[in-house]
């Protein structure tokens, strides 16, 4: 009888501290990866998804891929691949590096971080990483654009280097930091999106489900940070796009308004499908390829087998 009690008895919910523990032999305990690592992982997932970011919308995404390919080769879909390169390396070094750094300190401390305290430690990295990577997110804006701009517009640069000389050359060092504020506020909302919520999602399906540390949880939170992310910078783009486009001095508040009246709530999610069609395919390869970056670093370094 008793047994029988013990068995129709409903399981115990477990406590955090059981679901930390459980989560540690599932995935061994924190080790210290390379600093380097999230650029490289990022750049892998530039040079997979850079044609995405040459359209601004699905409707025109095929149009425009014809359009380069008939009249600059199949080549020129990674024109500008340099300065993209040359992004991921200094802005996703800096963000997933600093990010990766306070989360291993507070953790060692012994405590396990929140949603919260994971977002905070995201956009500080987030915003750090804006600021190294300005430059470079300005080269690779123009030499992203120059494919689809008339011949007689384009600024031909050669590479990332040469654009970066002729831009000091042209219109100043300060040119450089063209935007940096906008830049790396929006970088901060980014990683908030793409690394806090990474993280969260990784932990709750290896807490909550039997897959354990594998592909099939990397894929899947990578997945959902992807919508997390362009669902967070949705309003930012929306407001920086009608800034940019607009001919008239306005400020935030006034041109937020201005929306509101147009399209109601709907104006903060304008545009988050083509979005989230580049953002999402790239925020997979970047988490996939980084979950690589790791596996192969614990192997290397013949760490227990059954981590990785």
């Amino acid at each position: 009888m008793a047994s029988s009690a013990q068995e129709s008895a409903p399981a115990r919910k477990l406590t955090k501290e059981e679901r930390a523990e459980q989560r540690k032999k599932k995935i061994g305990p924190p080790i210290r990866y390379p600093f380097w690592f999230g650029g490289s992982a990022s750049s892998m997932a530039a040079c997979v998804t850079h044609p995405l970011d040459l359209s601004d919308a699905p409707k025109s995404m095929s149009g425009t891929f014809v359009h380069i390919v008939k009249t600059d080769g199949p080549l020129a879909l990674y024109s500008g691949i340099s300065a993209s390169l040359l992004r991921q390396l200094t802005y996703s070094t800096v963000r997933f590096g600093v990010y990766e750094e306070i989360k291993s300190r507070y953790t060692k401390a012994g405590r396990e971080p929140t949603f919260p305290v994971l977002t905070a430690m995201a956009m500080t990295s987030g915003f750090l990483g804006g600021i190294a990577g300005n430059f470079a997110d300005v080269l690779n804006v123009r030499m992203q654009h120059d494919a689809a701009l008339p011949v007689n517009e384009r600024r031909n640069y050669k590479h990332a280097i040469d654009g970066m000389a002729r831009m000091a050359r042209e219109e100043g060092a300060l040119s450089w930091f063209r935007g940096w504020l906008p830049n790396s506020s929006r970088a901060a909302v980014m990683t908030a999106g793409q690394l806090a919520t990474y993280d969260t999602f990784k932990r709750l399906l290896i807490d909550y489900t039997p897959l354990g540390d594998t592909l099939t949880t990397h894929f899947s939170a990578s997945f959902l940070a992807g919508l997390a992310a362009a669902t967070a910078t949705s309003p930012i783009d929306v407001i920086k796009t009608r800034v940019m486009s607009s001919t008239q001095k306005q400020g935030i508040l006034r041109i937020v308004g201005d929306i509101y009246k147009t399209d109601g709530l709907r104006w903060m999610f304008k545009g988050w499908v083509p979005s989230f069609l580049r953002l999402g395919p790239h925020t997979i390869c970047t988490f996939v390829f980084l979950e690589m970056h790791r596996k192969t670093y614990r192997k290397v370094k013949g760490l227990d087998e059954k981590n990785l």
